[in-house]
């Protein structure tokens, strides 16, 4: 099954932005590119009136045109690229959900307008990134032209979903031809003398960060020998601002679904959210495919 690479599109600067990414990602993954455009009804949902009176949403001729328009500047731009548009009847967050299924990934801008109102400001945003059957690339208007020469970055905490995240970094860094860099995010050290116990504690999550980047970088290697990885312990306040400045020098962060101990539910709450709009680069949350 060839999935495509699917990227939501309203005609807004953001999604369009989003569709360079998308063109991009479809390019290096030998994958073709879906143009996506929800609608809804014209008098959209909740309206005290009888369905029947109103008849069934449609697509509209101005959607479709700006949604030949992008397809046809991507291709003059990305030669090799297929690109195939569509508009389906439903809401933003749904849409991109339910075409998840078919797709390699789903593509999406943190603004947008008409059926991609609010995309990562509020309630879709949050539902796309958790719930998609496939990865998600979250970028921002500000995200362009596109950063292709920083490395790949990769949280890192021993759990099932940084296993998952560090696997597709991997094979994101491969494609790009750029180093991948594995960071695990510890307490930041005191500045004044510590006690006895807190020296120990502070000694055992050394070990355990060695541990735990030794152990992802060892399996990175078996998968892609040629690869340069590199290992990065940050000390910080938190997960948030040790990933977020870390991501300064990268060209993409890749982050899991959840984790344990530094990113536990990191995309279901203030984590997600944090990392999501505030990285200085590019995010892919590592969905499995389903």
């Amino acid at each position: 099954m060839n999935r495509p690479v699917v990227v939501g599109v309203d005609g807004s600067s953001s999604s369009l932005v989003a569709a360079e990414h998308a063109a991009r990602a479809a390019l290096l993954r030998s994958r073709p590119l879906l143009l996506l455009h929800g609608y809804l009804h014209p008098f959209g949902y909740g309206i005290p009136l009888n369905p029947y009176d109103i008849g069934m949403p449609v697509p509209s001729e101005e959607a479709q045109r700006m949604l030949e328009t992008t397809a046809a500047d991507l291709t003059d731009r990305w030669p090799g690229l297929v690109v195939e548009v569509r508009q389906v009847a439903g809401g933003p967050g749904i849409t991109l959900i339910e075409e998840s299924r078919q797709a390699e990934l789903v593509v999406v801008g943190s603004r947008g307008l008409g059926g991609f109102a609010g995309l990562l400001l509020g309630s879709v945003g949050t539902q796309v990134a958790a719930h998609a059957h496939c990865p998600v690339l979250v970028v921002r208007p500000d995200e362009q032209p596109i950063p292709v020469d920083g490395p790949v970055l990769v949280g890192v905490d021993g759990s099932e979903s940084s296993r998952l995240a560090t696997g597709y970094g991997a094979d994101e860094a491969a494609r790009r031809e750029v180093p991948l860099v594995l960071v695990h995010v510890g307490p930041a050290a005191g500045d004044r003398a510590v006690p006895e116990e807190i020296e120990e504690s502070q000694a055992v999550y050394q070990a355990e960060a060695v541990r735990l980047l030794a152990d992802a970088s060892a399996a990175v290697r078996a998968a892609h020998p040629d690869l340069v990885v590199r290992e990065h312990p940050v000390r910080a306040a938190g997960p948030v601002q040790g990933l977020i400045e870390a991501s300064g020098t990268a060209s993409l962060l890749v982050v899991g679904t959840r984790g344990r101990a530094g990113f536990a539910g990191l995309l279901l709450g203030s984590v997600s959210q944090a990392v999501i709009q505030h990285a200085h680069c590019p995010v892919l949350v590592a969905h499995p495919v389903s």
